[in-house]
């Protein structure tokens, strides 16, 4: 752990809540010593609900690694991720996550995703968003055709 990555997260948190960007939270990625991608919350600036810090720190490491694996990584976000964050986390491949606020304290400046937590293990029929089966037999054979494809990246 680097105090100073976790002080890079939280002014970035900082100067884009100030600059109007979005919510009060920011995130650095490190490899080797060195930080390789920056983020902060740009859910009101940009119109989109997935541009957490976290989400945008990973997407500008993996553009400037040309890579989508960010395997030997560590992130150091400004807040404990929230679930959405915490999976595209593991999706990418990050071995170490430090975090600063709570989700508590998230929550306590209305930042809440208790609800989420919440529904994950939830039986799917008793999730409040109705998931609703279609064209099973159609998607399925899109997916045997990735299982045969000779040249697919596997990730």
């Amino acid at each position: 752990m680097n105090k100073e990555f976790m002080l890079r997260a939280i002014e970035l948190s900082r100067q884009n809540m100030q600059a109007n960007a979005g919510g009060p939270f920011g995130a650095v990625i490190v490899k080797d010593g060195k930080i390789i991608g920056e983020g902060w919350n740009k859910v009101t600036s940009t119109n989109d609900p997935t541009a957490h810090a976290e989400v945008t720190a990973i997407r500008d490491a993996c553009a400037k690694a040309k890579n989508f694996s960010l395997a030997g990584s560590e992130i150091y976000t400004s807040c404990e991720p929230c679930p959405m964050c915490l999976a595209a986390i593991y999706w990418a491949g990050i071995s170490t996550i430090y975090y600063g606020n709570t989700r508590k304290d998230a929550a306590d400046i209305n930042f809440a995703d208790d609800f989420i937590y919440d529904e994950i293990p939830k039986d799917i029929k008793d999730r409040k968003i109705p998931m609703v089966p279609c064209c099973h037999d159609e998607a399925l054979v899109v997916f045997k055709e990735w299982e045969n494809k000779a040249d697919k990246i596997p990730y």
